[in-house]
């Protein structure tokens, strides 16, 4: 495919990378990363072959649940840097070819934040009907709630303003109600804030949660909330053409497909949703040994609209959730990769990461990343994933995956030279601590993970047909074996032999046609008889280009 076709849409094949800022890098020594220590390590991303850095908040918050409390839309938390310090980040960062999107936090805020606070003050504050309120809870209050662990009804009464209010995650961040006009065009003016700064769009946290109107008065008279998210998206056009929402969407497929909307085919509003349900069933397959039901969920998933995509990811920054599953399947899941009760949370994801969940494998962890990096849909990779970090089972809650970056096997694992006892979080210690697993070793490794995801990344970047092309499920005749081609200008065939074993999966093709390996260099021709015997190791993976022999 022609650069100047794909080029406009070019969310389809970048390569993201989700980091939080306060834990990236430490410029001062004070304990927090900060935006002149991520603009510092812009050249390590740029050489790792990332297009879009997608950064979680790093606006002002009490930090009560690591940032996603907001106390203002409009600023950059003083721990961080200033708004100068983000714009000289951003610029370094387009100067490399990257762009930048980060975390749309707008379906509540802190209960610190003016808004709220002067909405509590007096039902006849201009902010009273920035959230919502009534005078008793509703039936069901104890429904729906996000954090089961700390929270037992997703209504609080507040002694100063005389009622209750609905917070669907935590009670200090209670709900904006977005069904008032007041609020959505606020919405509004944050997203052009940032825009006119140079994001390149955002990624839009729980947008259910965003569009719910529950407990809003009159609420079976307000307006499709979906046409509310059109018009987001509409204006986020407005101002800047090819921006993106990628879109936090964790429901069965027909109801994602409601969230891309429907201008035409074209879709008109996320641009992009996360797999959630694609990843649930991967893990289900690992822990099977069995291909079966991440073919199943690869079939089953629906075609977005025209210029639409699929976020594709194998961590994310939250608990790993397997709420998809039926019950027996999480538990095959859970006895497979987090048999501990303290390596699960909520009773429905694990708070782990991908090379302690395989035992610290390597042929099992390259092959999650051939995965990632494969399957059709844009690749979203979590800090620290690229080196084989871990968790840290002593941080709270999702925090476990959320440990400072590891750059070298010196003190803080050269994150900060401040006191350990000042940093975000706990460094991982033992086989995963930085003395083992950090950049510095990997960048002069070429067998190091972080020489392979580099490999990989550049392999997709060179196969737009991953990205852009009508995908497959074919029939290898070994259940082990997850095989997919993806065709458009040209096509590209990855195997995946997700058991300890080896393989030998067949495939029906062209007579004659070669297949060139894109990690190996080898060339195979296909027999007269059209079908072609593939040779896969124990957890081995392939990636194919077909074509037609030369003459």
């Amino acid at each position: 495919m022609e650069l100047t076709r794909t080029a406009d849409l070019w969310w389809k094949t970048a390569v993201v990378y989700c980091l939080d800022v306060e834990t990236f890098s430490d410029s001062n020594g004070d304990g927090h990363g900060d935006f002149r220590g991520l603009a510092q390590r812009i050249d390590y991303l740029d050489r790792l072959g990332v297009t879009c850095l997608w950064l979680m908040p790093f606006y002002p918050s009490p930090d009560r649940d690591d940032g996603y409390d907001i106390t203002d839309f409009y600023g950059v938390d003083p721990r961080l840097g200033t708004l100068g310090d983000f714009v000289e980040f951003l610029r370094t960062a387009r100067d490399r070819g990257i762009r930048v999107i980060a975390d749309l936090v707008v379906n509540h805020t802190s209960d610190r934040h003016p808004w709220f606070q002067s909405a509590r003050s007096s039902r006849e504050s201009p902010y009273r009907d920035w959230y919502v309120w009534q005078d008793e809870p509703p039936p069901g209050a104890d429904k729906g709630i996000v954090f089961p662990d700390k929270e037992k009804s997703i209504w609080t009464y507040d002694e100063r303003a005389g009622q209750y209010y609905l917070h669907r995650f935590y009670k200090h961040q209670p709900d904006l109600n977005v069904a008032n006009p007041a609020v959505r065009d606020e919405i509004a003016r944050v997203m052009g804030f940032w825009l006119e700064l140079g994001l390149s769009g955002f990624r839009v946290d729980g947008v259910p949660f965003l569009l719910e109107t529950q407990g809003s008065p009159d609420a079976e008279l307000l307006p499709d909330p979906h046409d509310y998210l059109a018009d987001l998206r509409a204006f986020l056009s407005r101002r800047c053409g090819d921006a993106v929402l990628l879109g936090e969407v964790n429901l069965p497929y027909p109801d994602t497909m409601r969230f891309f909307g429907n201008a035409e085919g074209v879709g008109d509003e996320l641009t992009m949703c996360f797999d959630f349900v694609g990843m649930q069933r991967m893990y289900l397959a690992l822990a099977r040994s069995d291909a079966g039901p991440l073919a199943a969920a690869l079939r089953e998933r629906p075609q977005p609209p025209r210029d639409g995509h699929w976020g594709t990811f194998v961590r994310n920054h939250d608990e790993l959730t397997l709420d998809k599953l039926t019950e027996s399947e999480r538990k095959e899941v859970f006895d497979a990769f987090g048999p501990a009760p303290e390596m699960q949370l909520y009773g429905r994801g694990l708070r782990r990461r991908v090379p302690t969940m395989f035992g610290g494998d390597p042929r099992r962890i390259r092959l999650v990343y051939s995965l990632l990096y494969s399957l059709p849909g844009t690749p979203v990779l979590f800090y620290g994933e690229e080196i084989g970090m871990a968790e840290d089972l002593r941080a709270e809650g999702r925090l476990a995956v959320r440990t400072p970056m590891q750059w070298a096997p010196i003190r803080n694992g050269g994150f900060s030279t401040a006191d350990p006892r000042q940093l975000p979080g706990p460094i991982p210690n033992g086989h995963y601590g930085p003395k083992q697993v950090n950049v510095s070793a990997q960048e002069r490794d070429p067998d190091s993970l972080l020489s392979w995801i580099r490999r990989l990344i550049e392999r997709y970047r060179e196969c737009p047909e991953l990205a852009w092309g009508r995908y497959t499920v074919l029939d290898t005749g070994v259940p082990s074996v997850l095989a997919h081609r993806c065709d458009i200008d040209g096509t590209v065939i990855a195997l995946h032999n997700l058991a300890d074993s080896d393989a030998e999966p067949r495939l029906s093709l062209d007579p004659g046609s070669v297949l060139t390996d894109l990690l190996h260099d080898e060339h195979t021709t296909v027999p007269d008889n059209g079908t072609v015997s593939l040779r896969l190791g124990p957890y081995g993976c392939r990636w194919l280009r077909l074509s037609q022999p030369a003459g």
